[in-house]
Order: structure tokens, then sequence, then C-alpha cells
């Protein structure tokens, strides 16, 4: 497929806002409603309707089908995608942006002169990985999954209960219950391998994973090594106010939010304008460090 910038869209901006959603949720869910389009963008069921029966005519032939069982459409084997680039990484961000469609912008080529944003490498996820992990988490459910990791490099059988997908700025991972060590742990997605089967469901839901339940407020100041006027131009650069940035975020996140930062939580940098800021409540957040 070409790329977007190659792309002469024939689409006005809102239509085809609307059918990068099709193909996105067709895509990664496994199944599309007219209620998908109305909930999302205000519209009603007969445009949701005339929007993806035109996509279907004009923009992906043959990428959809109707299942009578599922209610909705649903990706047929030959599909390819045709307004995105298919990759894992465009639904999640999707679903993490609470379905606010900034990041549809994003990642089309606005061709903006004087600004360069830098993208990290994409670890993509295929679709028939991801769409039980999501099916199992929204109906707790367990789930049968092949997993790779540094300490078992070969594949290791493991059955799961996932709960919330998590972003961490660099990649994706799953918050589940693992049958196998008997408490709840994070999962890459990158690192699933083969098709995750559903099971029945279970007790182990979001509202018995402690971590993820106890809500902590990290507290970030300047270097105390700084001087006053260095404090100052930290306090500037991340909004500090009263000399104090405070991040609220769960437990279980707080290493995600130290690593975002560039704060090492164990030891102080050498040079104090290396690191610039540290954790003021180190001693409050030790238990969801080093735990």
């Amino acid at each position: 497929m070409a790329s977007h910038s190659d792309l002469k869209w024939p689409f006005r901006w809102d239509l085809l806002l609307r059918y990068r959603f099709i193909e996105t949720i067709a895509l990664w869910e496994g199944r599309l409603t007219t209620r998908h389009l109305c909930d999302t963008f205000g519209i009603g069921r007969q445009q949701a309707s005339k929007d993806i029966n035109n996509y279907i005519r004009e923009v992906g032939p043959g990428n959809l089908q109707y299942d009578k069982f599922l209610k909705g459409y649903k990706p047929t084997p030959q599909f390819k995608p045709q307004v995105t680039e298919g990759l894992a990484d465009e639904y999640l961000h999707l679903m993490a942006r609470n379905n606010e469609l900034m990041n549809v912008f994003e990642s089309l080529s606005l061709n903006v002169a004087n600004v360069e944003v830098l993208s990290l490498p994409v670890r993509d996820v295929k679709p028939e990985v991801l769409r039980p992990i999501m099916q199992a988490a929204r109906q707790q459910k367990r789930l049968d999954v092949d997993y790779v990791s540094l300490n078992h490099p070969d594949r290791e059988g493991r059955i799961i209960v996932p709960h919330t997908l998590v972003y961490s700025g660099l990649r994706w991972h799953v918050r589940a219950w693992c049958e196998k060590n008997a408490e709840y742990r994070d999962f890459v997605l990158s690192r699933f391998r083969g098709i995750p089967d559903i099971m029945d469901e279970s007790e182990h839901g979001a509202e018995s994973d402690t971590e993820w339940n106890t809500h902590i407020t990290v507290r970030i100041v300047p270097d105390p090594r700084l001087n006053p006027e260095q404090q100052e131009v930290v306090e500037m650069d991340y909004g500090m106010e009263n000399g104090v940035l405070e991040v609220s975020t769960r437990a279980r996140l707080v290493p995600y939010v130290l690593h975002l930062l560039h704060i090492e939580p164990k030891e102080l940098a050498e040079d104090s304008t290396a690191q610039q800021i540290v954790v003021e409540n180190r001693s409050e957040l030790k238990p969801w460090l080093f735990g």
C-alpha cells in the first residue's frame, strides 16, 4: 500500500476520519456496528449506515462482510487496510485517548514545515492476538496464551486473566492475573506468541488488583543540589507550583511514570544538572518501586 504521503485523498476530512475509524475498529475488534459510529461521532444511525456502505463501496471493496450472528460487520480474510497502516498502535492509541481522535490526525501526513516529531519504533501486534485479549478483558475470562520473556525465551504456556491495556510511553502491555504465579503481573503485548484461546470466566478481575486500585501522588521537585536560580529554571520547565510537580497515578504505574521523567529512583545522578529533578516522597513510593 502506498504511504499516506503518496496518496491523494478524494474524501473530506470528516469522512476520512470516519473511514479510518471504521477500518480500525473492524480490524482490531473483529466487529463493527453503526453504534460505534453513532457514539463516537454523534451522528444518526442512517448516516452511520451510509458511511459503512460508502466505505465498502468506495474505499475498501471486499474488506468487510455482514455477519448475522455478530449483528455487525467483520473483516474478510482478504482484508487490506486502505486508509490506515493496519498497525496495532493505531487501535491502541485510539483507545488510550478515550475516543479523542487527535491521534488520527497525527498519523496523517499534514506536511507542516518547521516542526519535527520523533517517532519511536512500533512494536507491532497481530489482530488475531489482540482481539481475544480485548474480549477476555471485557468479559473477565481466562486466556490460554504462549508467552516469551528474557528469562524464558522459549514459548511458555500460561493462563492469564487480562483486565487493562497500558501504554508505558515506550510499549504496550496488558495487566493481568497470572495463574502460574498467583498474582497480578504486566505482560508485554509484543511477547505473546500464537493465538490466545479464550476460556471460562474468572473471579480475578481488576477490582481484586490491589496495586492497580491503589492511587499514589508522585511529588517531583528540583534537585536540591542546584542553586536557587537553577531550581527556578527547572520549576518553570516542568510547570511546578510552589516548587512541586504532583503527578497522580496508580501504584503499579509509578515505575513507568519515573521512567518517562528520566528519574532514577534508587540513587541521585552524580551530576545534579544531568537529572535536574528528584522524587520528594521517595519513602512513600518505596513499596511500589522495589517491592
